[in-house]
């Protein structure tokens, strides 16, 4: 090989090194992300404490703000406590998201996969922006790809994922609260007194926790009880309730409201007071105590109670405030009106249809004096 072709192959590779350098540089934003890169990079772990507020939204114009308090999470629309073991399992979940593939950069593809910018009605997708005294990070999470991944894409970065785990959002406050309320056991309860709305007030007591069945007074004179357990699904009523929603009290005590109040054995006092509004079951409790072993247990309630009205299932709802009726045996039911007389029409109709004896014939005239020339 002579020199000068050594010397023309040394200057071609030089150029094309020189050249893969230059479109390098050229494309710093459209190399290759490998799988396993975190999608949102810097949002470790270690930097989850930093996260002050958490905000949510969508297209429609649904979203929820999380806010972080001194110990716990809450819903801003609400000004109520959020479930902070969900808002954890969030942020842990977003802080382990990662890379499974690269999908699209064109944004005329991002609505196949729940990524476009959630600015229009037609967005399917939701937006989460992670707040830090220094830094936002900003992604849009779209729709799912199986159990266990989803498509995601930064806001305002081009390049859309598959990424893992699973991140499944819901923008409507009410998700996000805390739905624990209340949880008084029957084997707790003593007594309760119900007061409807509408209808006869009724009370039912028994003796001793050794007294399965609660005996109830205010029953009318001529009814009893459909059986002698039929009071005790109310005495069980303040079990597991949990809420749908919440809102401030109303400042004017609404109308149309019953009330129920429970006591314990234990001195505890749980009155509920409850009414509708359309669709909506709203209830309100006002704890207390009459004994010091329950006074602590009677504040907590009050603290987290007190204020408040919650909307809860239907069903919970009508299983407290249950009318008296509904606890006696059905009375017999009346004979239909005008039943006697449909019944005496029927007989007319068949006298009617009874063929009638013929009548007797008339006996025949003497023909000696019917016979004027005689």
């Amino acid at each position: 090989m002579t020199a000068r072709r050594v010397t023309i192959l040394l200057i071609a590779a030089v150029l094309v090194i020189l050249l893969a350098v230059w479109l390098s540089s050229k494309r710093p934003a459209e190399h290759d992300t490998l799988a396993g890169d975190p999608v949102v990079p810097g949002l470790e772990k270690s930097a989850l404490n930093s996260i002050t507020e958490v905000r949510l939204s969508k297209g429609d114009g649904t979203k929820t703000t999380l806010k972080k308090g001194a110990n716990d999470w809450s819903v801003a629309e609400r000004e109520y406590p959020a479930d902070s073991g969900k808002v954890r399992k969030l942020l842990l979940d977003l802080a382990a998201l990662n890379v499974v593939e690269e999908k699209t950069r064109t944004p005329e593809n991002y609505p196949a996969l729940g990524v476009e910018d959630p600015t229009s009605a037609k967005a399917t997708g939701t937006r989460v922006d992670l707040v830090t005294a220094t830094k936002t990070y900003s992604l849009i999470v779209g729709k799912s790809s199986g159990a266990k991944s989803g498509y995601v894409r930064v806001a305002n970065a081009p390049q859309s994922f598959l990424a893992a785990p699973l991140i499944t959002l819901d923008a409507d406050p009410k998700r996000w609260l805390d739905h624990t309320l209340i949880d008084i056991p029957q084997d707790r309860i003593k007594d309760f007194a119900l007061k409807p709305a509408e209808g006869p007030a009724y009370t039912a007591s028994r003796p001793n926790k050794d007294q399965s069945d609660f005996a109830v007074t205010g029953v009318p004179k001529g009814r009893e009880l459909s059986s002698p357990a039929a009071a005790d699904p109310i005495a069980g009523s303040l079990a597991g309730v949990s809420l749908d929603d919440v809102q401030h009290a109303p400042q004017t005590p609404p109308a149309g409201v019953s009330h129920v109040a429970f006591n314990t054995f234990d001195g505890l006092n749980i009155d509920v007071a409850g009414r509708k509004d359309g669709t909506r079951t709203l209830v309100s409790f006002t704890p207390s105590s009459t004994a010091k072993e329950t006074e602590a247990e009677a504040k907590t309630l009050a603290a987290r109670l007190t204020g408040w009205e919650f909307e809860i299932p239907t069903y919970k709802y009508d299983g407290l405030f249950r009318p008296l009726d509904d606890l006696l045996k059905k009375l017999p039911e009346p004979p239909a009106k005008g039943a006697k007389g449909k019944a005496g029409d029927k007989n007319k109709d068949a006298a009617k249809d009874t063929p009638k004896p013929a009548k007797k014939a008339a006996a025949a005239p003497d023909a000696t004096s019917a016979d004027p020339a005689r």
